[in-house]
């Protein structure tokens, strides 16, 4: 039966070359004693799931047994390896057939069991490109990525411009899910943010694992909503559990710690951004230059609009609902910007490092763009990072929100 069951859930997978085969058992040390690499848990896992839709008892086993020797904290691989065991005396009908286990836990674990299936039969092609992330700025090295409906984070590599697919991790995410609201709600904020602190696992408790990356929740948009909370972070897991069920934390976006550790090593405070979706959609390369183009190209817009002083052209790049950080409406906040000036105007205005990503969640259409402002006005020159919101409004983008980043 459980056999049956295994086939069904993997029905449709392709064979690839990132799930493990036989050779994913790991080989014994070399003659020198030197200690051997260790297996991809998750493509181990799941070789163990079609060896057993397969009915191949005998390679399933084998294959647990490697699993728990290499991951001896890895409780679902024990689930399943206790299962396999079980065979031997009776028929096992479900996943975690033991009679005496704890029924709230064994759900956890069997909900942790389909996600990793259903993350394998919905791979995304690495050739295909988050349709989140429109532009990366030069300084930026990666873009973390979180599908909280997969139960999966996609790390990209900024390639000269283009993102080049280099890993997919299984994260947990708040007890009640996601699209967080209010601070103590348990559930993850659906938004843009940047990683914003580097926390070490000695400097922290051993239930966040082996390093923390805390993101900048709430960010301009959650507070002008009105959304409540801190400490969002990306952090490990204890050092008695390898890993936690889909629906576990308080907020936060927890991986195993060998792939926290993989972040870790690569993230960048104020540069690394994270962006959590519900639903991450992905379009293929043609498509994402094409609206990388055209959300670049209004930008550029606004910018030349700026340098060329013409105060009603750059008004009309702004919403009527525009609030700044301090609160202001569009014109007071406007007019305090143009009395800055004192009558001078801008004799040069260049936009770099120029980031551009459609935010998820509602609205639907809204584009936050991050870059570093170089004005010129004379001889005196000024640089600032800044942040806009962009909304659609009718068939014209139009800023929301504007501040310092």
């Amino acid at each position: 039966m459980l056999g049956r069951l295994l086939m069904l859930c993997l029905a449709g997978v392709p064979a690839m070359g990132s799930v493990a085969s036989s050779s994913s058992i790991p080989p014994p040390a070399n003659t020198a004693g030197a200690p051997v690499a260790k297996p991809d848990p998750e493509a181990l896992l799941i070789d163990i799931y079609k060896d057993l839709g397969a009915n191949r008892l005998r390679e399933a086993q084998a294959k647990a047994d490697a699993l728990v020797a290499a991951y001896p904290t890895f409780r679902l691989g024990h689930l399943v390896r206790g299962d396999l065991l079980l065979m031997h005396a009776r028929p096992v009908r479900n996943f975690g057939a033991m009679a005496d286990g704890p029924s709230d836990k064994l759900k956890e674990l069997r909900d942790e069991a389909m996600v990793r299936i259903r993350s394998l039969q919905e791979k995304p092609d690495p050739k295909l490109i988050p349709k989140a992330v429109l532009q990366v700025g030069e300084d930026q090295k990666n873009v973390l990525v979180v599908d909280t409906t997969r139960s999966r984070m996609y790390v990209y590599e900024n390639q000269g411009g283009e993102l080049k697919f280099q890993n997919d991790f299984y994260i947990s995410q708040g007890r009640f899910g996601a699209n967080k609201t209010k601070s103590g709600d348990q559930r993850t904020p659906i938004g843009v943010y940047y990683v914003n602190n580097r926390i070490p696992g000695p400097k922290l408790p051993d239930f966040y694992g082996t390093g923390a990356l805390p993101l900048s929740y709430p960010n301009e948009w959650d507070k002008r909503n009105g959304r409540s909370g801190y400490g969002i972070w990306l952090h490990g897991t204890p050092s008695d559990n390898f890993s936690r069920p889909p629906l576990s934390s308080d907020g936060c976006v927890v991986l195993a710690n060998p792939d926290l550790q993989n972040l870790y090593s690569t993230a960048e405070v104020g540069k690394t951004v994270v962006v959590i979706s519900q639903h991450v959609q992905f379009v293929d390369k043609n498509e994402w230059a094409r609206q990388r183009d055209a959300a670049s190209s209004m930008l550029e817009q606004w910018g030349q609009s700026l340098e060329n002083a013409d105060a009603d052209k750059v008004l009309s790049y702004y919403s009527p609902e525009f609030r700044s950080a301090q609160g202001e409406n569009l014109a007071t906040w406007f007019g305090r910007q143009q009395k800055s000036l004192n009558g001078a105007r801008y004799t040069s205005v260049k936009l770099r490092d120029v980031s551009l990503f459609r935010y998820p969640g509602t609205p639907e259409d809204m584009i936050v763009s991050t870059f570093t402002q170089e004005s010129a006005v004379g001889k005196s020159k000024n640089a600032i990072r800044k942040r806009q919101y962009w909304v659609r409004e009718g068939s014209q983008w139009k800023i929301i929100y504007e501040g310092n980043a």
